[in-house]
């Protein structure tokens, strides 16, 4: 016989979502069907979580499941910051694929994204940051102050660039 369950006992389950679009209810209903949750109901919940700020974008959710409520937290990735910066217009997903995000992000921009990312980067020091976030300007294709971002990089690197305090 399984233990009890522990209504008091908090869960969380993390999911990798559209913004603003109900995800499919047979992948996530392996992840929250054994905690005794609806798979249509959580799919809706985020959606309307993720359809103001992240819509079009992927990121993961954060749900903390409790006697069988879910709250449903946004965790942004730092791909989906950066992209989210760039303020590019809404695509339909379905449609165009292999998107190139070729825009230009200010040094304010980096460093805003870098100040969200903060609390969970591995780097000692901001400026470790700002180049964490560089490195995924990189991935994405943007480049930074018209620069390319492996270029600014080095300009921290060698002190020609500051990064401030936090």
């Amino acid at each position: 016989m399984p233990p009890k369950f522990d209504p008091s006992a908090v869960t969380y389950v993390y999911i990798r979502a559209t913004g603003g679009e109900v995800g499919a209810a047979s992948s996530l209903a392996p992840k929250i069907g054994p905690l005794g949750l609806s798979p249509k109901k959580i799919g809706d919940q985020i959606a309307a979580a993720t359809k103001k700020d992240w819509l079009g974008l992927k990121v993961t959710v954060q749900l903390a499941v409790q006697n069988r409520q879910a709250t449903v937290t946004v965790i942004p990735s730092a791909g989906s910051l950066v992209i989210r910066a760039l303020k590019e217009p809404l695509r339909d997903r379905k449609k165009e694929k292999d998107i190139k995000h070729d825009g230009n992000l200010s040094l304010d921009d980096v460093y805003e994204v870098a100040r969200e990312m903060r609390p969970r980067s591995c780097a000692r020091h901001f400026s470790g940051t700002v180049k964490e976030i560089l490195g995924t300007c990189y991935s994405v294709g943007c480049t930074v102050d018209r620069k390319h971002p492996s270029e600014v990089q080095r300009m921290i690197d060698d002190g020609e660039l500051v990064c401030p305090d936090e």
